[in-house]
């Protein structure tokens, strides 16, 4: 049995040129486009009479730069992950508010819990009739 080899990659007739291919990059980065996805790009582009390429080779394209992400300089938040540790019980609580529905439409009765970390235990419970601040602390 012969195995039929082939060239590793065989430029396709129909492929953007090079000079192509960076006409198209200097759009996806002009200060219009650069928050725009690649569908909308085309859609504009089309509107202006000016077809360069389709929205998929776009998407091609963006992977081959590693720019298939955001590419506005957006501040990204700071990481942050609370820790509670607790060794034994009663050193840390949590408290949370559950809204439970009442006997009618619209009714709903505040439950305020106070929870143990350690043991996952209920400390306290409040079921109000009206939400409030001053029930909360």
């Amino acid at each position: 049995m012969m195995l039929e080899t082939r060239p590793a990659r065989v430029r396709v007739l129909l492929a953007l040129s090079l000079s192509e291919r960076a006409e198209v990059l200097d759009i996806l980065h002009s200060e219009r486009f650069v928050d725009r996805a690649p569908e909308a790009i085309v859609a504009v582009l089309l509107e202006e009479k000016k077809y360069l390429c389709s929205a998929r080779t776009m998407y091609r394209l963006l992977p081959e730069h590693d720019e298939l992400r955001e590419r506005r300089h957006v501040r990204r938040p700071p990481q942050y992950h609370p820790e509670f540790m607790a060794t034994a019980p009663r050193q840390t609580w949590s408290w949370d508010v559950t809204f439970l529905r009442g006997p009618t439409k619209g009714a709903e009765y505040p439950l305020y819990v106070i929870i143990d970390i350690y043991s996952r235990r209920i400390i306290s419970w409040l079921l109000a009739q009206v939400d409030s601040a001053e029930l909360a602390k």
